[in-house]
């Protein structure tokens, strides 16, 4: 890790989740970790571990005059390293049940990972299917199972689904055709 001095908003390229993310990431500390460094970064979900791709220069930065949504909290610490894998054991551990509930609540998608932020104060499980009438059934369920603050991220072959598109169920393969989650 270098300790240059900043003297302005550095931007990242981390990568982070479970299902790999790449987003920019603003670290306003005179910090500036190499690549390969792991993070403790904070996005929409909440704390997460990030791997540093690249610092990019300031003036090729191809978005720097749009802000910069996510921030680069610190280089991991020990302590992050081994909550982050206690968190991973405890998800692979939760693993078979969640796909038990997913086929009690008859819903047509496949589990096919799950994690929490590193804060522990979400729980994202990682389904193929399209956002739609399943994805929005599993939510509503974990939640009134009581099992806290759960977020349903659709995954598909080309990675996270973030535009609605069609439900499923509504034919075309989709779903619950996948091979490698809970099988129903």
């Amino acid at each position: 890790m270098t300790q240059l001095e900043s003297t302005s908003t550095d931007i990242y390229l981390v990568r982070y989740g479970i299902v790999p993310e790449v987003a920019r990431f603003g670290n306003d500390s005179p910090e500036l970790p190499a690549r390969g460094t792991a993070v403790v970064v904070e996005t929409d979900r909440g704390l997460q571990m990030g791997m540093v791709l690249e610092r990019l220069k300031p003036h090729f930065d191809p978005a720097k005059d749009s802000e910069t949504e996510f921030k680069l909290i610190r280089t991991a610490t020990d302590r992050d390293l081994e909550s982050a894998l206690e968190l991973t054991r405890e998800c692979e551990a939760a693993f078979p049940q969640w796909c038990a509930r997913i086929s009690q609540w008859n819903l047509n998608l496949e589990l096919i990972d799950l994690e929490w932020t590193l804060d522990r104060q979400k729980l994202i499980l990682y389904v193929i299917c399209d956002r739609g009438p399943d994805s929005t059934k599993l939510a509503l369920q974990a939640a009134a199972g009581g099992y806290g603050v759960v977020e349903v991220q659709p995954v598909s072959s080309t990675g996270l689904v973030t535009i609605p598109q069609s439900s499923c169920g509504s034919g075309g393969g989709g779903c619950g055709s996948g091979g490698g989650g809970c099988g129903h």
